[in-house]
């Protein structure tokens, strides 16, 4: 087991091996502070997605590449969305998505699916079975970090499900460390649900 998940690093290059020694450190603290509702999910969000968009890129994965790409972006706006405070209160609590944001969900899925594979073809990469599990597994984690942006609880169902999805596919891809990576998330996204679902209900039942 050790040597599937880590046995490719046996000739790998020193930098590659930091690089995503931090990606894995700093994405373990963002989802941690994701969890407690705790605004700095962004400042190690952005590390840990910026250093991904050059090891994807080096190792060809472009559907990922774009993915941590949008992360990196989305991780500014979702720092100034959640640092909105007027009268000493937050301005974004946690919430449900309304039938508009699922709509807009779904649309940003959809959109995710036809512009990675327009990205696949242009660039003349052939398409494999796994880019295909690439493809729509952005597609989910790209809708994930919107409704996260939004403080919407849905985002933790999102990342469950693509990152159970994600965990055999890095494997697969010779990549232990963020396959490893990606088991943990799974773990930690869904304690976060049961915390951001305690929230809720607390505050149903204090309104």
């Amino acid at each position: 087991m050790f040597d599937f998940f880590f046995g490719v690093y046996k000739d790998a290059p020193l930098l590659q091996i930091v690089l995503e020694s931090i990606v894995f450190l700093f994405g373990i603290l963002s989802v941690w502070y994701a969890g407690k509702e705790n605004i700095l999910v962004y400042p190690t969000g952005i590390i840990a997605t910026v250093i991904s968009v050059y090891l994807l890129y080096v190792a060809g994965y472009l559907g990922d590449m774009i993915l941590n790409g949008y992360y990196s972006i989305m991780s500014v706006f979702g720092w100034y969305n959640w640092s909105r405070v007027e009268n000493n209160e937050k301005v974004l609590k946690i919430s449900r998505t309304n039938s508009r944001e699922k709509v807009i969900g779904l649309a940003i899925f959809l959109v995710t699916l036809v512009v990675i594979y327009v990205v696949y073809t242009l660039v003349g990469n052939k398409i494999e079975p796994e880019n295909y599990i690439d493809i729509f597994t952005s597609g989910v984690f790209f809708t994930g970090m919107y409704f996260m942006a939004l403080k919407k609880i849905e985002n933790w169902t999102l990342w469950i499900f693509a990152d159970l999805i994600s965990i055999p596919l890095y494997a697969y891809r010779g990549l232990g460390i963020l396959a490893v990576q990606f088991a943990i998330f799974t773990v930690m996204a869904t304690m976060a649900y049961i915390s951001w679902y305690k929230i809720l209900e607390n505050d149903k039942r204090n309104n």
